[in-house]
């Protein structure tokens, strides 16, 4: 009976996440409720072992490093510099944008790149007098590929990373390479596609050149600051296995460490945390760890077993597409959630090495986001910072070119899966 009940409460859970007309937050806390509610799962449990407090509090740290950062100018200046660096070229502005996206999407997160970088991008739009939509598409893409080069790029590498034990460094040895090489091939595509749109105008050079990069540095005080404290956090990343704290403690630390050094008290910069996504994370896994206690993970990792017969190459290319075109109809985040249980049970019942397998889920559930306007949280935050400014993307629009892109940079991803783990 517990098994049944635990997966219609978790598919009505996910159901109403993905119709997506009530708050995520509120729907995920609600089925964790009535998973502790009805018992499948006590609330010291969910407490003790289901929440990811390391996941959380690294989501904490980072969004408060990088919302002090922002008051700076930091970001804002950088795509002015990029505007004059290419001297009002558009597909030049369009290729460094969306190289800029990328990596502040690996360093920080995919989303707040995105709300930085898409303000900005459609006021030199507007400068250069062209269609900011090409800028905007290939920002969403780009921040979904370079997002997953680093640990702390994209939600589900911080879950993936959190449960496994995988580092900072790991993520940067096995993952930075293939989206570097994923960013650096659609970009010249997306450039192809959209060429009639990046025609440039003679007279809008000296409009973007009359924007000055350094006055959007508005506190540069604060930027020397920042930028010794996101240093200093990103080394700590790179060295946290031997300094032996978890990557949570070392992004709170970075928060900490810059309020006290820049005079900023919390409540000025509290409220700009995403705490509804930090409640969401809570409440989704509660209702996960509601499945992995009634025994559905156990039943459905030994039927993955039995389709790939515990091979782990057909299990590797089997996680790939499969998280890829799911995460394509269905935001990421959950999507992984109830993954790791079932594959770190998996694992436990082969006893395969499973970290081929943990790449193929980040690759696939990341760059699967770009398969529609639903797959990821970039996506639907510039289709909203879009359409305020009269920009409309449509679902159908987005899939024509998103899907397909998404095909392309998955394939790349097996490729390289192959190459480093099965080709030699």
């Amino acid at each position: 009976m517990a098994f049944y009940a635990s997966i219609a409460i978790f598919l009505v859970t996910y159901g109403l996440i993905v119709w997506d007309k009530y708050s995520r937050m509120l729907v995920s806390l609600g089925g964790a409720v009535i998973m502790i509610g009805f018992g499948f799962v006590s609330q010291a449990t969910a407490i003790k072992e289901d929440i990811d407090f390391n996941t959380l509090g690294l989501l904490v740290g980072m969004m408060l490093i990088v919302a002090i950062t922002s008051k700076s100018g930091l970001f804002q200046a950088g795509a002015l510099w990029a505007a004059h660096v290419t001297k009002g070229s558009p597909w030049r502005l369009l290729f460094l944008l969306s190289v800029i996206t990328a990596i502040g999407s690996a360093l920080f997160d995919c989303v707040t790149a995105v709300l930085l970088i898409a303000p900005v991008t459609l006021t030199l739009a507007d400068k250069l007098k062209v269609n900011a939509f090409p800028f905007l598409m290939t920002e969403i893409l780009v921040s979904n590929v370079g997002g997953t080069g680093l640990l702390v790029g994209n939600p589900p590498n911080v879950m993936i990373g959190s449960a496994t034990g995988l580092t900072f460094n790991d993520f940067f040895i096995y993952l930075a390479p293939v989206c570097a090489i994923a960013t650096l091939l659609i970009i010249p595509i997306l450039i192809f596609l959209y060429r009639r749109d990046l025609e440039p105008h003679p007279e809008t050079k000296d409009a973007i050149m009359s924007i000055s990069y350094q006055d959007a540095i508005e506190d540069p005080v604060l930027l020397k600051k920042s930028l010794f404290v996101l240093a200093l956090t990103i080394g700590c990343f790179i060295a946290h296995h031997w300094l032996g704290l978890e990557t949570a403690t070392i992004a709170i630390g970075g928060a900490v460490l810059l309020m006290v050094i820049a005079d900023i008290k919390p409540r000025e910069v509290l409220h700009l945390v995403e705490w509804t996504t930090i409640f969401f994370f809570m409440g989704l896994f509660v209702v996960v760890g509601g499945l992995k206690a009634s025994g559905v993970m156990t039943f459905l990792a030994e039927k993955v077993i039995s389709v790939t017969g515990g091979d782990l190459e057909a299990t590797v290319f089997w996680v790939l597409w499969l998280s890829a075109i799911a995460s394509a109809f269905v935001d990421n985040i959950p999507f992984v959630a109830t993954m790791i249980p079932m594959l770190q049970e998996m694992g436990h019942l082969t006893g395969m090495p499973m970290e081929a397998v943990w790449w193929a889920l980040a690759l696939g559930a990341c760059y699967g986001g770009n398969g529609t306007m639903i797959g990821a949280t970039p996506n639907l935050v510039v289709a909203s910072i879009g359409s305020l400014h009269g920009l409309r993307f449509t679902f159908m629009e987005y899939l024509k070119l998103g899907f397909p892109l998404m095909l392309f940079s998955v394939l790349i991803a097996h490729i390289y899966l192959y190459l480093v783990y099965f080709a030699f």
